[in-house]
């Protein structure tokens, strides 16, 4: 299998149910963007990806990288932070916005809006409701995004886990590791079968529960 490493320029397709993604990414030493396809956790542009796969031919697209893992960051040059903050991901910054920020800022940028987002005001037109915004934002980004990765060790789709953090919000990881069996009266939709799955992971597995939850299945 090969590695690569790239920033996403765009997401051509996004399966929040199974994950399944075709993105494209600039990848340095390639003339034009390339194909990645495979499963994401909630992927976005801008993002550094180093991914493990292989190189193969679709009849109807062409070349493509099938990715079977991968790993992410922050972007650290000054395009991606501007393509990341630019793509609509953290509310209050758009293209406009992001490439003041970036132009002031430069590669320190992210580190601003993470530790110091009152610096923000030095940027014209951006003021403290605003700040307030993408503070929230960013925030609940990182909360979200924690959640998805926790949730896809235990093979959980993004959906569900859209699902718990609207019910959680930033407590989302702390209340499944104190009882994750509270989602199925908590949270609409989410049964046994997925806190199960998220107790045995946990090693909380609850065998009377599961006791219980087999009786009720018809």
């Amino acid at each position: 299998m090969e590695i690569i490493t790239g920033v996403v320029e765009r997401i051509i397709h996004q399966d929040e149910e199974s994950g399944f993604a075709v993105i494209k990414v600039r990848v340095k030493g390639f003339s034009e963007l390339i194909t990645f396809t495979g499963k994401f956790v909630s992927i976005n542009v801008g993002t550094v990806i180093q991914a493990q796969g292989n190189f193969s031919i679709n009849k109807k697209f062409g070349k493509q990288f099938n990715v079977v893992e991968y790993k992410e960051s922050l972007p650290a040059s000054i395009y991606g932070i501007e393509k990341y903050l630019g793509s609509g991901l953290i509310e209050g910054i758009g293209p406009k916005f992001a490439k003041k920020i970036v132009e002031k800022f430069g590669e320190n940028t992210i580190d601003i809006i993470e530790n110091n987002p009152m610096q923000l005001l030095d940027i014209p037109k951006i003021g403290v409701k605003r700040i307030n915004a993408i503070k929230e934002s960013w925030q609940g980004h990182k909360n979200i995004k924690d959640l998805m990765i926790f949730l896809s060790d235990c093979g959980i789709s993004t959906s569900i886990a859209h699902k718990i953090y609207k019910v959680y919000g930033e407590e989302s990881i702390a209340k499944l590791k104190e009882n994750p069996y509270g989602i199925v009266d908590d949270v609409y939709g989410v049964g046994f079968k997925t806190a199960d799955i998220i107790a045995e992971k946990l090693g909380q597995f609850n065998c009377n529960v599961a006791r219980r939850f087999s009786s009720e299945i018809p």
